[in-house]
């Protein structure tokens, strides 16, 4: 299952789980990145949220790809910040679920 598809002008992106890559053709691969979901029960209620979370993670010095839907937003960080990443967003009060 592949978690997000976008096309534009200059390429096709596509998100999904290193499994998938196995019967897909592709040009470039950038691999080992752990997935964050948000899930938010009433969107749009919480204004300037994906604003905390991405400051939150920049001040550790630390980049992030964001993907949102209606319900959901998933933020992607390689997977050697992983760590520091669940300390940042534990500090700013969420409770991680790993699995």
């Amino acid at each position: 299952m592949a978690i997000f598809i976008s096309q534009d002008d200059d390429e096709i992106t596509i998100i999904t789980e290193e499994k998938n890559l196995i019967n897909t053709k592709y040009e470039k691969e950038v691999k080992w990145f752990k997935l964050f979901e948000f899930k938010v029960s009433i969107p749009f209620l919480a204004p300037g949220f994906l604003a905390k979370i991405s400051k939150t993670i920049a001040d550790k010095n630390l980049n992030i790809v964001i993907v949102s839907t209606f319900s959901k937003d998933y933020v992607l960080i390689k997977e050697i910040d992983f760590e520091i990443a669940i300390k940042a967003l534990e500090d700013m009060g969420f409770s991680i679920k790993v699995e």
